[in-house]
């Protein structure tokens, strides 16, 4: 009889485990996207798009799908999504794990700024900087719109709609990932002086290892707060944390 399993979100490590599960015969995958990006790339199995409800649809969903157990491969900083996962797993008795990459660690030369928060980021930047590279996404650039005497290089894989205000700034559309030497290549042709980035982890990022051989400042927006629940920090965790699950 074929397991059921959910994979919440779209992160790299989530194709990963979606393509390693739909090779197995006893399992049926079914990966769930957000439905942000326009024309996002689809994973091996079964697709949803798509919110569901709060905590009490996903609980519901959980059900009716007969769903046996669900890894939360959600981006780092989607947090109501990880609460909202723990939540509808808790009432529909599912077991969860939260597939989580390790987040980059501040290295020998790097000059990183932590915040918690875009506020704390906007006052250190209207200080400190002259040209940026905004590397946030598309939905996250409002709070910067106010800082008239910088100039942005917003780089996102769709353009933002509505674009905030911004006195000085440049779209930039490209999907990622990026090599250090196009990175490098950027950040000097556009003469930044500041990333603005979150702190995704994962590989060492092309664009942080730039920065550190050019000697430029990094604002980095720290992770926020999950909920207690099993992590897996590789694809090959969460795989066998799946496999104890069937019994294996």
């Amino acid at each position: 009889m074929a397991r059921n399993i959910l994979i919440l979100g779209g992160i790299t490590e989530a194709y990963a485990l979606a393509r390693e599960l739909a090779e197995q015969p006893d399992m049926r995958v079914i990966s769930s996207l957000a439905g942000r990006t326009g024309n996002p790339r689809l994973p091996v199995g079964e697709v949803r798009i798509g919110g569901f409800g709060g905590p009490e649809g996903l609980a519901t969903y959980l059900r009716e799908n007969r769903i046996d157990a669900v890894v939360d491969c959600t981006h780092p900083f989607a947090a109501r999504m990880g609460w909202n996962a723990a939540q509808g797993c808790m009432v529909a008795g599912v077991p969860l794990l939260r597939l989580e990459r390790p987040a980059w660690v501040a290295q020998d030369g790097d000059l990183w700024d932590d915040v918690d928060d875009w506020p704390e980021a906007v006052t250190l930047v209207g200080v400190q900087s002259k040209r940026v590279l905004m590397a946030v996404g598309r939905q996250e650039l409002e709070p910067f719109a106010g800082l008239d005497h910088v100039w942005f290089l917003i780089r996102s894989v769709e353009a933002p709609d509505p674009m905030p205000p911004f006195a000085q700034a440049e779209i930039l559309l490209a999907r990622g990932p990026f090599t250090l030497e196009a990175e490098r290549d950027l950040l000097t042709a556009r003469r930044i002086d500041t990333i603005i980035c979150k702190n995704s982890g994962g590989p060492t990022d092309a664009k942080l290892a730039a920065a550190r051989e050019l000697g430029l400042r990094v604002v980095i927006k720290n992770r926020p707060r999950r909920p207690d629940t099993p992590k897996a920090a590789s694809v090959a965790e969460a795989l066998y944390w799946l496999g104890y699950q069937r019994g294996v």
